[in-house]
């Protein structure tokens, strides 16, 4: 969540930044007014404790004075503060309730030095790497479901049997050109990243902390019978695991990486994009997170940002930098850097990886803090990014390696994790 202290000590430039992001001013004021009253209630309850305990204390000092009726009578005084204080604690719970629901609906404030804009459309490309579309001229491209199904490697019909639309089944090479890119990209990062292997569902309050819940149940899968989410990014359980914690400045940056199954209903996405691997439900990929001082988090963002260009520059896959505008940011998110990869097949660029700096929104619902050196504590600041999300990337190999014969050309960096040089089935 934001500082609520920028409601009340900076609130014109807060409400103005937020405005950037789309968010209605209507929601920023209700915050603001909200905790205003909170605190008014919360000084109301001390004030009233403190002239409970003083009248207590009174109580007690004419008891042992032997001034009974003065006590009795003060006592009974007491009895209405006793229901005062009642009062303003269900005041205080009532006002709290109010405030934590619609501060649970207020975004991270955008960076800055974020583009302005409203949508995609106004998203800034800030270089492209590897793509000449001089490479494509006289040749044509066949997109991945097409290429895969004649292969065999992708079925989408049975996959559909199973499940319904927007789920895959991989076969031969197709599963092993997943696996392989998994283990590829865990192996690509294990020097700069400790692997961890989470669960794959996670309680209510960890996926609400972490900024999913409640913006975005409508796009998450919960179990029935328990109070469980199927984690829509490794980001949530890795968050997670740090929350209500304190840790020692010495021991950030914490880097973390995690292969798992990711579950998003994609709602509203019908029809969009959602041929073959393009958009899926349920979809594997390696997450890379960190944890950081707040003077280190620029620093961190553009080191993150080069770890995932790092994947697709080793698999020689052709793509670009798109740094998001404020309107088209995340919820949780201050800045966004997409990756986008060149897919031939359908001639579009392809969103692959979103590396996000998240600063202390996360840390502040998750109460995750580090303690300083010199003294005092301070929340953490977060980010994550994909290491390699697997569906686009697949397709994406798949499409930029298909030859005159029908097989699939693997690149060299996979090689060793696919056991073949050409996918023929």
């Amino acid at each position: 969540m934001i500082d609520l202290k920028l409601l009340s000590d900076d609130f014109e430039a807060t409400a103005a930044r937020l405005v950037r992001k789309r968010v209605p001013i209507e929601l920023v004021r209700s915050a603001r007014d909200l905790a205003e009253s909170r605190r008014q209630v919360v000084r109301e309850v001390d004030d009233a404790r403190q002239e409970m305990n003083a009248g207590s204390q009174s109580v007690g000092r004419l008891m042992r004075e032997g001034r009974r009726e003065e006590a009795d009578a003060l006592r009974a005084g007491l009895a209405d503060s006793r229901g005062r204080i009642e009062a303003l604690e269900a005041r205080r719970r009532e006002v709290e309730e109010a405030l934590d629901d619609v501060v649970a609906r207020i975004p991270n404030i955008p960076d800055d030095v974020v583009p302005d804009g409203t949508s995609e459309d106004d998203n800034r490309v800030v270089r492209t790497h590897g793509y000449d579309p001089a490479d494509y001229e006289g040749r044509s491209y066949e997109p991945h479901w097409e290429v895969a199904g004649r292969l065999g490697i992708y079925d989408g019909e049975r996959a559909a049997k199973l499940s319904g639309g927007m789920f895959s089944v991989l076969r031969g090479g197709g599963a092993r050109l997943l696996r392989g890119l998994v283990d590829f990209a865990l192996d690509l990062h294990k020097d700069r990243y400790l692997e961890i292997a989470p669960p794959h569902a996670v309680r209510s309050d960890v996926i609400t902390r972490t900024g999913h819940l409640t913006k975005f149940e409508s796009q998450a899968y919960k179990l029935r019978d328990d109070d469980l989410w199927l984690i829509p990014t490794g980001e949530v359980p890795l968050m997670g695991m740090h929350q209500d914690e304190i840790l020692p400045e010495a021991d950030l940056p914490l880097r973390y990486m995690a292969y798992t199954v990711c579950w998003r209903r994609e709602a509203g996405a019908a029809g969009k994009d959602t041929r073959g691997m393009q958009r899926l439900h349920e979809f594997h990929k390696v997450e890379l997170a960190e944890l950081c001082r707040p003077e280190d988090s620029d620093a961190e963002l553009a080191a993150l940002l080069g770890d995932c260009e790092r994947s697709l520059q080793t698999l020689g896959l052709p793509y670009r930098v798109v740094e998001l505008c404020a309107g088209d940011l995340t919820f949780s998110a201050s800045r966004v850097f997409d990756l986008e990869v060149y897919s031939p097949g359908v001639d579009r660029w392809l969103e692959v990886s979103s590396v996000s700096l998240v600063t202390d929104f996360q840390a502040r619902r998750g109460a995750i803090r580090y303690r300083k050196e010199g003294g005092g504590t301070a929340f953490v600041h977060t980010l994550n990014g994909s290491g390699l999300a697997t569906p686009r990337v697949w397709s994406a190999i798949v499409e930029h390696g298909q030859q005159p014969d029908g097989t699939v050309r693997v690149p060299a960096a996979l090689v060793p994790y696919v056991g073949t040089e050409v996918i023929a089935g």
